[in-house]
């Protein structure tokens, strides 16, 4: 039988795990998983990636794009095709059109439920082989990632690679661009609104779950006067 205490050590205990799973998503998944793919690229000796906002708003209008149904493999069988880069990503994100250069891999996968950028270097860009050829191609110069909940609950991450010469490819009109409406993307220095909503619902999963916890112990006691 629990008392007083008992409620309450508990209750404190969840909710330092409640703000200890939030540091997780904190800031921008994107600009994380950039940070994950170089560490990895470093381990095995090749150059780190610029992270470059203008692959990066692509990337996420690359997601917009191939938004289907999740398969079995946490993939999209989806693929824009060349002509869009030009006509819609590079448009809809102020990208200015002479900079536009070569995409040289692309990778993107899917989850129902949230993943940590190192989740999705393990679950996504390493689920296979080939997979894991593209985030280590010596030919990449730079990369951009994006990410957003979707339709259904469903996670999207998408990463687009380059050959490019850096700082001179994909530059944002005004150093900015066109403000995106949902998701996140790498190389704006800024936090992403989606985490922070994902923060703010596993922090209230781990809350519910506290109480009916409390609840499902509780002994009512008589009232002593």
């Amino acid at each position: 039988m629990w008392n007083v205490w008992h409620y309450i050590h508990f209750i404190v205990n969840l909710s330092m795990l409640a703000f200890a799973a939030s540091s997780t998503i904190h800031g921008n998944p994107a600009d994380d998983l950039v940070d994950r793919i170089n560490l990895n690229r470093t381990a095995q000796k090749l150059k780190e990636l610029h992270n470059n906002p203008g692959l990066g708003c692509m990337a996420l209008q690359y997601i917009d794009a191939c938004q289907g149904n999740c398969s079995s493999t946490n993939t999209l069988s989806c693929r824009s095709p060349e002509e869009d880069i030009t006509e819609i990503f590079a448009p809809n994100c102020g990208v200015e059109l002479p900079t536009v250069d070569i995409i040289s891999g692309r990778i993107i996968g899917c989850q129902s439920n949230y993943l940590t950028p190192d989740q999705v270097f393990s679950s996504i860009l390493s689920r296979d082989n080939k997979t894991l050829s593209v985030v280590r191609d010596k030919k990449n110069t730079e990369l951009g990632t994006a990410f957003k909940k979707v339709h259904h609950g469903l996670f999207i991450w998408s990463v687009l690679f380059s050959s490019g010469q850096t700082n001179s490819t994909f530059v944002l009109e005004g150093g900015t661009g066109i403000k995106q409406k949902g998701g996140c993307f790498s190389g704006t220095g800024a936090q992403c609104s989606g985490a922070n909503k994902v923060w703010f619902l596993n922090r209230k999963s781990v809350f519910k779950y506290a109480l009916l916890t409390c609840l499902a112990h509780i002994t009512v006691f008589p009232l002593v006067m």
